[in-house]
């Protein structure tokens, strides 16, 4: 005997599955900017075209006077752009998010209200167990922009300042050789008729592949040291070129050392850079050679450098020249801020278009990935096993 057919299948009578479409709501940021108030950081976190850009998609930017000055930005260009000015340091802290350059001082901390954002350079190398601490207290959430990756897994800030400083250091060697500054009077440049100008770089990283991209565009002859195959392999195909390349051995480094007229150290190890130059290699280099060690910064890998500062750069050793300033990049501020600018800018317009911080760490894992302090709890491991601090992972904070 037939059924009596149903108007309904089976399939419809089953529970249906439904897509939902997940609304980011759009939020209205307010940016501090204060004044940088570092020994020598002349550089600003955004440009006036970068202070355009976000006015323009509905967002506030307050900036202290005289922010850009060191790079030549000026508060009538801020003002252009649709920035607000104020003289009132702690009105500017006041903001809801801060972007700094240097990480903040623990008197600046002292100034900002609990809950704040602040996206600065975090330089663990510098920090003390009571920075963390005071920022914990302040319920602070804190991103460190050379700890971000972008969708390639690379560090976006780092790479963009090792360029700079990479291509700086052969600027700097260039300058000091000049008579004028009591150099050796060499030029780098390819003269017809002349011997080049001898360069040895060790370190073939991003500092090293710019310094070398640099040297090989004046005309030099270079020599590029590392220990790793791999990192050599991708600077001479990146080079595209064939160029001088070695493990470092000391018999093979000695003698390059020897005929240089520059070196550029630019090694960085996982705490300090690894000396790789004795003082008795430096003792056997011409009379005024040129060292740009740009490893400072993580103690240098030459045995004779010292730290120095921009206004006092150099110190002679056995009759060369040692340059050892930590912070190169701030040598060229206008450049080096729109380089950061560059990086700031589309993460703060993502941070607007997904509704606030909040959803966007938890859609972008690189930009968690630079997340150390979380409303004043500490997610980053190397931090605290650094300063004996416990930290939580972030990802059990906020998914």
């Amino acid at each position: 005997m037939n059924q009596p057919s149903s108007p309904f299948s089976k399939q419809q009578l089953l529970p249906q599955e439904e897509t939902l479409e997940v609304l980011k709501q759009k939020g209205e940021l307010y940016i501090g900017i204060p004044k940088e108030n570092q020994y020598q950081e002349k550089r600003v976190c955004l440009t006036p075209d970068a202070v355009n850009a976000l006015v323009a998609n509905g967002h506030r930017v307050l900036i202290e006077s005289g922010a850009g000055n060191g790079a030549n930005f000026l508060d009538i260009d801020y003002t252009n752009a649709g920035a607000e000015i104020t003289r009132d340091t702690k009105k500017v802290f006041s903001c809801p998010i801060i972007l700094k350059v240097e990480p903040p001082s623990l008197s600046e901390i002292d100034f900002l209200n609990p809950q704040t954002i602040v996206i600065s350079a975090l330089q663990i190398k510098t920090q003390r167990k009571e920075y963390f601490e005071a920022m914990a207290k302040k319920r602070l959430t804190a991103i460190a922009f050379e700890y971000i990756r972008d969708e390639d897994g690379n560090y976006p800030a780092v790479r963009s300042l090792s360029e700079i400083a990479g291509i700086s250091s052969i600027l700097i060697a260039s300058e000091l050789m000049a008579t004028t500054n009591k150099g050796n009077g060499l030029m780098l440049g390819n003269i017809s008729g002349v011997p080049p100008v001898e360069v040895v770089i060790i370190g073939a990283g991003t500092v090293g592949e710019f310094a070398a991209r640099s040297a090989l565009g004046l005309g030099a002859n270079i020599k590029v040291f590392d220990n790793s195959i791999t990192k050599l392999r991708k600077l001479q195909t990146n080079l595209n070129r064939t160029v001088y390349t070695s493990t470092i051995q000391p018999k093979n480094l000695i003698k390059a050392l020897k005929r240089c007229d520059v070196a550029i150290g630019a090694t960085r190890g996982k705490n300090r850079s690894p000396v790789v130059v004795s003082s008795s290699m430096v003792e056997n280099m011409k009379k005024g050679a040129v060292v740009i060690d740009v490893s400072i910064d993580m103690g240098g890998c030459f045995e004779t450098s010292e730290v120095t500062t921009h206004n006092k750069p150099t110190i002679e050793k056995f009759g060369v020249i040692h340059y050892g300033v930590p912070n190169i990049p701030s040598r060229y501020p206008r450049t080096s801020s729109i380089s950061i600018s560059n990086i700031f800018t589309p993460y703060l317009l993502k941070i607007g278009e997904d509704g606030g911080l909040e959803h966007s760490l938890h859609f972008d894992k690189g930009l968690r990935n630079g997340l150390y302090m979380y409303h004043g709890i500490l997610t980053n491991k190397s931090v605290g096993d650094w300063f004996g601090l416990n930290y939580s992972d972030i990802n059990f904070l906020i998914f």
